[in-house]
C-alpha cells in the first residue's frame, strides 16, 4: 500500500470529521460545529473555483475566511497570499506500516483503549484546549478508540486513534506537563497501534504542527515519514 498525501488528506477527513461537508461552486465547504479548523477549513475542488464565491459562503454562515492548502494548490496559495491571506499552522503529515510500532510490548498497565471516553480523559484534554466541540469530531467517527495511559501509578496522558481505508489516524495526543519527557507520548502511539492492528488497519499516521520541535522529533523517532504537509491560509477580519 502507498501512502500519499492525498490518502492521509482523505483519511484525515474520515477520522476527524466535519459536521457536515458539501460541494458548491467549485468549493469543498465544511461545518465544523465549532471543532477547530481542520473541520472548518475550505479546500479547492475545481481549478475554475472563484475566491470570491467562497469568501461569500463563508461570510454568509459567519465563518471565517479560512482555507486549507493542500500539495498542488500552489496557484490558489500565491492568490490567496495577494489577497492578504496569512499563513497559519503548517502541518506534517507522517505516516508508517502498523509494524514499526508494534515490535515493543507496551509494558502493562501503561496505556489502555478505551472508548466512551472517561472523565479523566475529558480533563486532560480540556487542559489541551480540546474541549466539547472536539469531543464531538471524534463522536463523528466510525472506527474510533481513545487511548489513556497511566505512568508513576497516575493519570498521564490521552488520546483519539480512528481508522480509514485501513489506515489508522492518531489525533488530540495530550500529554500531562508533569509527565512528560518520560516516554508516555511513544506507549500511547504504541497502544494505538496495537488496537488498530486488530481492526486490520495496515499503517499508522499522525498530524503535526511544523512548529512542534518535540513531537516531530518523537515521530521521526518511532519511523514515522513525512509523506505530505499542509497548511491554512487565513484573513484576519
Amino acid at each position: 500500500m502507498t501512502i500519499t498525501a492525498q490518502r492521509l488528506y482523505d483519511v484525515c477527513e474520515g477520522t476527524w470529521p466535519p459536521a457536515r461537508l458539501w460541494e458548491q461552486d467549485g468549493w469543498f465547504l465544511r461545518d465544523g460545529a465549532g471543532g477547530g479548523k481542520r473541520v472548518s477549513a475550505t479546500t479547492i475542488a475545481s481549478s475554475t473555483a472563484l475566491i470570491e464565491d467562497a469568501e461569500a459562503n463563508m461570510r454568509a454562515r459567519r465563518e471565517s475566511l479560512l482555507f486549507m492548502i493542500q500539495e498542488g494548490d500552489t496557484a490558489l496559495d500565491q492568490v490567496l497570499d495577494d489577497r492578504g491571506y496569512d499563513i497559519v499552522d503548517p502541518v506534517n503529515m507522517y505516516a508508517c506500516p502498523i509494524s514499526a510500532l508494534t515490535d515493543v510490548l507496551v509494558p502493562k498497565v501503561t496505556a489502555f483503549a478505551i472508548w466512551e471516553p472517561l472523565a479523566i480523559m475529558e480533563e486532560i484534554w480540556a487542559k489541551g484546549d480540546i474541549g466539547p466541540d472536539r469531543i464531538a469530531v471524534m463522536n463523528r467517527a466510525q472506527t474510533k478508540t481513545g487511548i489513556l495511559s497511566r505512568w508513576n501509578e497516575k493519570p498521564a496522558g490521552t488520546a483519539f486513534a480512528a481508522i480509514h481505508d485501513g489506515i489508522c489516524m492518531v489525533h488530540a495526543l495530550e500529554v500531562l506537563p508533569h509527565q512528560r519527557k518520560q516516554g508516555v507520548a511513544q506507549w500511547m502511539m504504541r497502544a494505538a497501534a496495537f488496537w488498530a492492528e486488530k481492526h486490520q488497519a495496515t499503517h499508522m499516521s499522525v498530524l503535526c504542527t511544523q512548529a512542534n520541535v518535540a513531537a516531530n522529533a518523537l515521530y521521526a523517532s518511532l519511523g514515522m515519514d513525512v509523506v505530505g504537509q499542509y497548511h491554512y491560509r487565513q484573513l484576519e477580519a
